[in-house]
């Protein structure tokens, strides 16, 4: 890495709000990943603690208050890691709650996605994020990190039991992520994005 290029800011995002939901566990092992990069700086925003945020799109005093906290971590973000779990074949309502208060804070920017769930890792999950974030003008990064038996997958203390896999594909995902980036920080600096 070039020590001279300040590190891009990555957000990640936490999309489960279900009580007693597995996201933590995935999230600190990805996050740990994040950490170790010279080449992010990280912010964290959880689904669970925009409890308060009205699933009706209209500007109250009570959505400005849950959005205090989130807006700013979004638009100061170069980059996204979105991790999601897998519910009835998709992703979680709060999480697209969240997005849908956001438009401008993911445009021209990459989406990371990492999924966890039962026998398809919470892929069906990822492939409508695909679309969602697509509609906003973000690009979603090809390569994706999938856990599937999730709660199999790690041991009592939180990680992977066999981490190779999963620890491969998150450094091929943040590569990309850092590229995508790096290009779309530039382009947007150099020319302002207008959809």
């Amino acid at each position: 890495m070039d020590t001279t290029t300040p590190p891009l800011v990555v957000t990640v995002v936490i999309g489960s709000n279900r009580h007693g939901r597995f996201g933590p566990v995935v999230a600190d092992w990805l996050l740990t990943h994040v950490h170790d990069r010279p080449d992010l700086a990280l912010q964290v925003v959880d689904v669970a603690d925009t409890d308060h945020l009205p699933t009706t799109l209209a500007p109250t005093p009570e959505a400005t208050t849950a959005l205090s906290g989130i807006t700013p971590k979004l638009s100061s973000a170069d980059a996204f890691v979105v991790l999601t779990p897998e519910y009835n074949h998709s992703f979680p309502a709060g999480l697209k709650n969240l997005i849908d208060w956001h438009y401008t804070e993911w445009r021209a920017k990459p989406v990371a996605l990492v999924s966890y769930g039962g026998l398809a890792g919470g892929l069906r999950a990822v492939e409508h994020l695909r679309q969602v974030f697509a509609e906003l003008h973000a690009v979603t990064v090809r390569d994706t990190v999938s856990f599937h038996n999730a709660g199999a997958s790690f041991d009592d203390r939180g990680l992977p039991k066999d981490p190779t896999a999963p620890d491969a594909a998150a450094k091929a995902m943040l590569d990309q992520l850092v590229w995508w980036g790096r290009a779309l920080k530039e382009a947007r600096e150099a020319r302002p994005y207008s959809a």
